[in-house]
């Protein structure tokens, strides 16, 4: 599956625009008919990271790959990992980890139906730990 252009824009508010505009006007359906929802405050999570605090700068890398966000969620072709609990430490049926392009990672929570999904994050795992832990989990059935 081809992936969009990567986003080029000069403000960080530009980039919020176009979140909002794609994403929180209603649900995303992912390749297997999961509406994914979007809230206007996942922006600050998945276009900024850590560097001294949480979520403290704006990363052009990630905010460049909006786009692709949507591709990954609609790509029946894409990894798909169950997700992890930091707090419990364990793998979590609730949680689903996409990966896409070789590193791009897209995590959505979802209900206990899984009939219904909310966006989490989005990234590059540009560490080969990360990309390890993330395959280390079993995959999504």
């Amino acid at each position: 599956m081809p992936y969009p252009l990567l986003v080029t824009y000069q403000h960080q508010s530009e980039y919020r625009t176009h979140f909002e505009r794609i994403y929180c006007q209603g649900p995303i359906m992912s390749f297997d008919g999961i509406p994914i929802r979007f809230n206007k405050r996942d922006f600050d999570h998945a276009f900024f990271e850590s560097v001294n605090a949480k979520d403290d700068t704006f990363s052009q890398k990630r905010a460049q790959r909006i786009d692709w966000i949507a591709s990954a969620l609609k790509d029946p072709q894409s990894e798909r990992y169950v997700g992890w609990d930091n707090k419990r430490k364990r793998n979590d049926r609730k949680k689903r980890v996409t990966l896409v392009m070789g590193n791009y990672v897209v995590i959505i929570r979802l209900n206990g139906q899984c009939d219904r999904g909310w966006f989490i994050t989005a990234f590059v795992a540009d560490t080969s730990r990360t990309l390890s832990k993330i395959k280390q989990s079993p995959v999504w059935r």
